[in-house]
């Protein structure tokens, strides 16, 4: 029988095909002793197909907490007991994250905002902030605003954002599990109107919500079909107050084999670290993420946890010889 690293090194190094879903759990359920040979042909296959530079994002909450969907991963959900709380962010504000991420020698910055989908209040908040910032600052500005109508996507288009991240989170299989005030299928209508006003799709979701081995599989095929630019991939970091406060949190080498398998299938797609890893992985397995697919990062705090100071992240960058990815090559 032909081992499945073969038939990686094969199909995605050398042809550029992505693996299937089956292929991707044949990957998920090679024993530990074979992840150091997993992760150097993922990031032969990164450095193939995408290349050495590094994509670096900061993210800011333009409204926090209050959020009225049940999504159990998440301490914004207005529906726990969670110990956060609803906060606007004004557009000076905006506008000096927007700087301080740029200074770090980021070309993405996204404006989040917990909500179900954006009303008009959030709309023009928005608006007026995209300006802003393109007055103050030259970087790209992404959005992550909920689920979209086909004007606000079109809107949105037109002030020029230039990328929008939604998350399906976790298979489509499991996503009942995870969230019950709307579905899967609304946020993959949202993602195609996305990619269809031509904006770049950053979609990705979270590892360790009790998913099952086959139903990550399921997850990286379901993100093969989509074809987003972008794929985030968080690791549960258990909130206090959220039904999934007592999750464990994922394993190390069972994090950095499914940055593996997802990159082998997803070979050409701007594979991101984002929130968890420092708990799950720590400094040594963030650096072997580097060198098994990864191909951006968040640098500094994600919504509602710490992330590790961007001055590690950049210094890990020089270390590995690892260029961040110039703003004006993303325009």
């Amino acid at each position: 029988m032909t081992d499945i690293l073969d038939i990686a090194r094969r199909q995605v190094l050398d042809e550029g095909e992505g693996l299937s879903q089956g292929q991707v759990l044949e990957v998920l359920n090679l024993p530990d002793d074979r992840l150091q040979n997993l992760l150097a042909l993922a990031h032969d296959v990164r450095m193939r197909w995408c290349g050495p530079e590094v994509e670096v994002e900061g993210i800011v909450s333009l409204k926090t907490g209050g959020c009225p969907e049940d999504c159990h991963f998440c301490s914004q959900s207005g529906k726990f007991e969670s110990p956060v709380r609803s906060v606007w962010l004004n557009i000076p504000e905006l506008v000096e994250a927007a700087k301080e991420t740029a200074a770090t020698g980021a070309t993405e910055f996204c404006i989040v905002a917990a909500v179900r989908g954006p009303d008009e209040r959030l709309m023009s908040q928005v608006r007026d902030g995209v300006k802003a910032i393109n007055d103050a600052v030259e970087i790209n500005i992404a959005c992550s605003l909920g689920m979209l109508t086909q004007e606000q996507v079109d809107e949105l288009a037109a002030m020029g954002v230039h990328r929008y991240n939604h998350n399906l989170e976790t298979a489509r299989s499991h996503f009942p599990n995870v969230v019950t005030t709307h579905s899967w299928e609304e946020r993959w209508d949202t993602l195609r109107m996305v990619k269809d006003a031509g904006m770049e799709v950053c979609c990705g979701g979270i590892v360790g919500m009790g998913e099952s081995v086959e139903q990550r599989a399921e997850f990286a095929g379901q993100l093969a079909e989509l074809e987003p630019d972008e794929v985030p991939l968080n690791f549960l970091a258990p909130r206090p107050g959220t039904p999934f406060a007592d999750y464990p949190l994922v394993e190390g080498t069972e994090a950095l084999k499914t940055i593996a398998a997802f990159r082998l299938a997803l070979p050409r797609t701007i594979l991101r670290y984002a929130g968890g890893r420092e708990l799950t992985l720590g400094d040594l397995g963030t650096r072997e993420g580097m060198l098994g697919g990864i191909n951006a990062v968040i640098v500094g705090n994600y919504l509602t946890t710490l992330g590790r100071p961007a001055r590690q992240d950049l210094e890990l960058l020089t270390e590995l010889k690892m260029p961040i990815k110039e703003l004006g090559r993303t325009l």
